[in-house]
């Protein structure tokens, strides 16, 4: 266990290094976006104005309200003295709505469309990778050009595709929102049909690429685990086969648990090309209109939950290699 102590310090010192260096590329680099988000808010609100003066002072009001007047420095440790305290200011595009409450809204939509998808998605890819490195034959000849190809196409190109067909000429799903639009939300059986009907089409647009890259990886690593000398000299032993293939497909998960670890901690940026799409009311798709309406609030707040995500996968995914490696429980032990 002393051993494990010092590799989890390593990591931990890690992390906090990079979440420092992230937390300040997350404020500096939104602000460095060209155009000035404070006259947009004031031309929409001074419609009708004829005095110039009377614009100014609107303009200087609301620039002391978000604090773009004050140096960058200055507005560096009001934007760390607002995150401590849990603090993600007011919207630009959206004033005067909270940040936090359009987080609070969009993302339950993205979590429950893009985990699910990704779990799916990893495990049916992982099992068809398996099988077609153990069976080969006709069943890996068929699989690996399909995993090929789907795996390279574009994640939109797939969005639309399933769009066209499934949504518009079969017409068997609606093709934008998360429920329909002539609804409120609530407990009813009608609104909760309604959302698991759009639900469908942006969630195996998900699901679908993610299988093929999945089934690649996962027989690439299984050939070479198969291949290995202990394998070869386990055989040689008169072990039983299964559970030689147990071990094999053991040590050729590691890797995909590493690509399901990032997956989950992406899923918020992974949510953009589907959500744009179909117009679902997730976390991505408000990315894209913060990124479109200068407003660094929402930008910063959404871009650190991805850092954070990120972050945490990373972390968590080294702590496990730690004990299920064999090999790093050999590194920690020396």
């Amino acid at each position: 266990m002393k051993g494990y102590r010092k590799y989890f310090l390593n990591k931990l010192i890690w992390l906090l290094v990079t979440a420092v260096f992230a937390f300040i590329l997350n404020f500096t680099l939104p602000r460095l976006m060209p155009g000035d988000p404070v006259a947009a808010i004031v031309a929409r609100l001074a419609q009708g104005m004829s005095s110039s003066t009377g614009m100014k002072e609107v303009y200087e009001q609301y620039a002391e309200l978000f604090g773009t007047n004050q140096p960058l420095l200055t507005q560096f440790f009001i934007y760390v003295r607002n995150m401590l305290q849990g603090n993600f200011g007011t919207s630009f595009s959206q004033y005067p709505r909270p940040v936090a409450d359009i987080l609070r809204t969009s993302l339950p939509w993205t979590i429950a469309l893009q985990f699910p998808a990704i779990i799916v998605g990893w495990v049916i890819g992982n099992m068809l990778g398996a099988l077609a490195a153990y069976l080969k034959k006709g069943f890996d000849k068929v699989l690996m050009p399909i995993s090929i190809f789907v795996s390279n196409f574009p994640p939109f190109g797939m969005a639309v595709i399933l769009m066209v067909l499934l949504g518009v000429n079969l017409k068997w799903f609606p093709t934008s929102g998360g429920y329909g639009f002539d609804l409120m939300p609530s407990f009813t059986w009608n609104f909760i049909w309604s959302v698991i009907t759009h639900y469908q089409l942006p969630f195996w647009s998900i699901v679908i690429i993610a299988i093929g890259g999945q089934a690649i990886g996962m027989r690439s690593m299984s050939i070479y685990e198969l291949n290995a000398d202990y394998v070869k000299y386990s055989r040689f032993m008169g072990i039983k086969d299964r559970k030689i293939v147990g071990y094999v497909f053991r040590n050729a998960m590691l890797p995909q648990i590493t690509g399901l670890a990032l997956a989950l901690g992406t899923m918020v940026g992974g949510a953009l090309i589907a959500e744009i799409v179909f117009s679902y009311p997730g976390l991505g798709y408000t990315l894209l209109n913060a990124i479109m309406g200068k407003d660094y609030p929402l930008i910063s707040a959404v871009t650190l939950i991805i850092t954070i995500m990120v972050l945490l996968a990373t972390f968590i995914i080294e702590l496990l290699y730690g004990l299920i490696d064999p090999r790093i429980k050999a590194a920690q032990s020396d």
